[in-house]
């Protein structure tokens, strides 16, 4: 009875979200009054606890919510002022083989708006852009969903990491006893964090560089007129090249910068990488790949009403470099604002906005307000609009298209975020028993054992399916792993490595994520066709991620 009670917050989303396929506000809305009311009862968790917990989950939601305001709104100010159409005309011409195209826009793009701005954003930007390359919507939202794997871990400049993990491993305001001892012989919570985004891309250099391998393989197979595997793996060396072109500055920058840059510049140096040896031919086989024509195009893969606002011709011409200048401001700032010997980082974060022992708890909860990345997104913003000469309406339009889009994700999270701190926060109790997390552990700890590190990764990828993104899944279970990982004698930081990258696979299949991406190129009503199509590389990235987890524990 204690593990399914414990088991509530999964099974309810799972029901309510998956099963019943409510709107993801009503099913965190129910979820979290569920939550609240069985760790009340059984839990007997005090109501001080259960509201403090509840605020303290809006106040972290109100973080979040601020990297993703900024985020977004960055992105609809580069659609007003033209820069993102400049970017996919720029493309255009680099090559006629639609694998290439493939590549570089899904994989090396796309790695760099997740690491600009995550969320689900690079399916829902790509998509479109693929469709508008002559890829058919089908083609576009699968391949871009699939694409969007490896990048997730440091999504919106780390928040995978730096918020999931972080705020997973707390209870109250301190880091719960379970892991205090790891993370005091790290150095810290940061240094900690910054161990853990180096061990993921450790893992990740053995698996996410065959993502483009297996993408450009599905495009061949599902939407070519030979419906061929082998048209797809005949371009296995490009495609690794640019595989490893993202991991491994991915991994060098996870290990010297930290989590909240090997998005941004994988997905950059990538593209300064590939891009040119496209142009040379470099790995290249001498023929390119097509589709076949539109007329025989299967009436599966097209969309119903496109949704052409971003699909609309150019605005305005802007020059390439000029487009990109916003972007690259964003990731000269970030580096500036993050390194230890220069002084903008302390001088950033002497304002917090904190409520110390919240309603008479142990719980507390602080913001900082300028030195979360989404004051460096709105501060680009501001330089974007004088150095693209946007005028007043385009400038308007794109603070209230950001700011009505926003609205659902704000409830989204001031109900996700605070369920998930109730099922944290639930040892503080009169009932003698763990936190909801820690009774999970001790069940599976002796179920499992030590073959637990090949199911460690199945764990991430059900709480980003469930919870519809990759950072509630690594608050979810953060505690829940490492508690697991201490009764069976493994490094945390090799489990909860194996739970972000797990965490990522999921984002494959998220339903919040389909939905998006699909309405964008009008394909809703396909979302149940589109998660049949991702699953199989979803299993494939988390079963062998938890592979070479378990290998790692053997030799070490």
């Amino acid at each position: 009875m204690t593990t399914f009670i414990a088991l509530t917050p999964i099974i309810s989303v799972l029901l309510f979200l998956v099963v019943m396929r409510m709107s993801a506000v009503k099913a965190m809305t129910i979820s979290l009054i569920a939550t609240a009311i069985l760790a009340f009862i059984y839990w007997k968790v005090p109501f001080q606890i259960l509201a403090a917990s509840i605020i303290e989950g809006i106040i972290v939601g109100v973080s979040i919510l601020y990297i993703v305001f900024g985020a977004i709104l960055l992105l609809n100010t580069l659609k007003s002022s033209g820069a993102i159409d400049t970017i996919r005309s720029s493309f255009m011409g680099i090559s006629g083989d639609r694998r290439v195209q493939l590549i570089i826009v899904s994989w090396l793009f796309g790695a760099f708006i997740e690491g600009a701005a995550g969320f689900g954003t690079p399916p829902a930007i790509g998509a479109p852009l693929l469709v508008a390359l002559g890829f058919p919507p089908l083609a576009a939202v699968v391949l871009a969903l699939i694409a969007d794997s490896s990048p997730v871990s440091f999504g919106a400049v780390g928040t995978p990491v730096i918020v999931g993990i972080e705020q997973g491993l707390q209870e109250g305001a301190q880091v719960t006893a379970i892991a205090e001892p790891y993370v005091a012989a790290s150095g810290g919570i940061f240094v900690f964090i910054r161990e853990i985004a180096a061990q993921v891309m450790q893992i990740d250099i053995f698996v996410g560089t065959f993502m483009p391998l297996i993408i450009v393989a599905m495009l061949t197979r599902f939407f070519g007129e030979n419906r061929s595997w082998k048209e797809g793996l005949s371009i296995w060396k490009f495609a690794i090249f640019a595989g490893l072109s993202f991991t491994v500055p991915a991994f060098l920058v996870a290990n010297f910068l930290g989590p909240e840059f090997p998005s941004i510049f994988g997905g950059l140096i990538g593209l300064v990488i590939v891009i040119p040896a496209v142009k040379k031919g470099f790995l290249l086989p001498k023929e390119q790949w097509d589709f076949p024509k539109e007329e025989y195009w299967h009436q599966g893969w097209i969309g119903n009403l496109m949704n052409t606002d971003d699909l609309d011709e150019e605005k305005k011409k802007l020059p390439l470099v000029l487009a990109w200048i916003p972007y690259l401001l964003v990731g000269l700032l970030l580096v500036l604002t993050r390194l230890e010997v220069l002084p903008f980082k302390q001088w950033l974060r002497r304002v917090q906005v904190e409520w110390s022992e919240i309603l008479g708890s142990s719980i507390s909860a602080n913001l900082e307000p300028f030195y979360l990345p989404g004051f460096v997104f709105i501060l680009v913003v501001l330089c974007t609009i004088v150095i693209h000469r946007m005028n007043k309406n385009e400038a308007l339009e794109a603070f209230s298209r950001s700011s009505r889009s926003i609205v659902g994700t704000a409830i989204t999270l001031f109900t996700a975020v605070p369920m998930v701190r109730i099922f944290i926060n639930s040892g503080m109790n009169n009932s003698g028993l763990e936190s909801m997390p820690l009774e999970l552990a001790n069940t599976v700890s002796t179920l499992m054992g030590g073959a637990w590190p090949l199911v460690a990764p199945i764990i991430g990828a059900l709480g980003s399916f469930i919870s519809g993104s990759a950072t509630f899944s690594n608050m979810m279970f953060a505690l829940f792993q490492t508690s697991v990982a201490d009764q069976i004698a493994v490094d945390p930081r090799l489990i909860l490595s194996l739970q972000v990258l797990g965490a990522n696979a999921g984002n494959m299949i998220c339903v919040l994520n389909v939905v998006a991406a699909a309405s964008v190129v009008g394909l809703v009503g396909k979302e149940g066709m589109i998660i049949r199509m991702t699953i199989v590389p979803m299993l494939y990235y988390a079963f062998f991620s938890g592979i070479v987890g378990f290998i790692i524990i053997m030799i070490f």
